[in-house]
């Protein structure tokens, strides 16, 4: 008997045939969000609450600029995104997927007439109206907040989005919207979180869904990504980053607050520890280290002096 196992080739490590070019796969191929988001110039309206007048007024309108004795961040990076706007442009980037859509194609499971999530009924014209911006983040925050998801998860969420999309050859719609997030969600919370949320919880959250829907919900969507759930750390990081311009082009701005001597330092030892782990494996691959201007000094190397408030 032969032993095929050897050759046999993990689907996460299938290639792509030619033409095709899959985001959720490829960290070479542009997110299909941003794309759209390109379609239309203007991105969204957004009314503005008195708070962010009141701050636009009493600042004159300046914008927070990083100075020598200054230096403003936020608080998201690609490891620990900041869970509030994450969603947000989530959220936004299925808003662009829904309005800029190019064909309408569909699968019955995800068809909210025909499996729909609440008792009241379904209008008639419940696929020929977009829904707005603010409606999508409602939806997907109340999962997150209820379930206690990560930012992290949110992130997955998309991929699994534009994966589905891809294989499947679907179109998020006004009719499918919700069903295919709820999907997307369900399988990212218990692939990466480290507390699963059960389906059952979902139905605790979704009081009229059953827990065979959400079942059967689980089981096509898997089926449609040919169970490859697997989400390379260069596809995550090109969404994140990708997230974060679609954010810079629709006004999304992440909060800035001055950077902290303790940060400061928390930085810098992460970037310690990560040139040390660069310079180990160069080292290791005979790549020869050469000194630079800094470290050709007396008393060992320079180091520039910062001034932080």
């Amino acid at each position: 008997m032969v032993d095929n196992s050897q050759t046999l080739q993990h689907i996460s490590e299938r290639e792509a045939t030619e033409g095709e070019e899959d985001p959720s796969v490829d960290p070479t191929a542009a997110t299909m969000f941003l794309e759209r988001s390109k379609v239309e110039n203007g991105g969204i309206t957004r009314k503005r609450s008195q708070h962010q007048i009141a701050q636009h007024n009493s600042s004159g309108g300046l914008k927070k600029s990083s100075s020598c004795s200054t230096i403003y961040l936020d608080d998201s990076t690609v490891s620990q995104p900041n869970l509030k706007n994450t969603v947000k442009c989530v959220s936004l980037a299925i808003y662009y997927h829904i309005k800029n859509r190019q064909f309408d194609r569909r699968l019955d499971i995800f068809d909210e007439k025909l499996h729909p999530l609440t008792h009241d009924p379904v209008p008639n014209d419940y696929d020929s109206h977009n829904p707005e911006h603010r409606q999508i983040y409602k939806f997907v925050r109340t999962l997150f907040n209820a379930a206690q998801l990560t930012a992290e998860c949110a992130i997955i969420t998309l991929v699994y989005l534009e994966r589905l999309l891809t294989y499947a050859e679907l179109d998020i719609a006004p009719c499918n919207w919700k069903r295919m997030v709820l999907g997307a969600i369900l399988l990212a919370s218990k692939v990466w979180d480290d507390q699963a949320v059960w389906n059952v919880d979902y139905c605790q959250i979704l009081k009229d869904i059953t827990v065979e829907d959400m079942n059967e919900l689980e089981r096509q969507f898997l089926e449609l990504l040919q169970f490859n759930i697997n989400v390379p750390s260069s596809v995550y990081a090109k969404y994140y980053f990708d997230l974060r311009t679609l954010a810079e082009a629709n006004e999304l701005s992440f909060p800035t607050e001055p950077l902290s001597k303790e940060r400061a330092q928390k930085l810098e030892a992460m970037s310690r520890v990560m040139q040390d782990k660069v310079t180990a494996e160069a080292l290791k691959n005979g790549i020869k280290k050469w000194s630079s201007m800094d470290n050709i000094s007396q008393g060992g190397p320079r180091r520039s002096v910062a001034i932080l408030s």
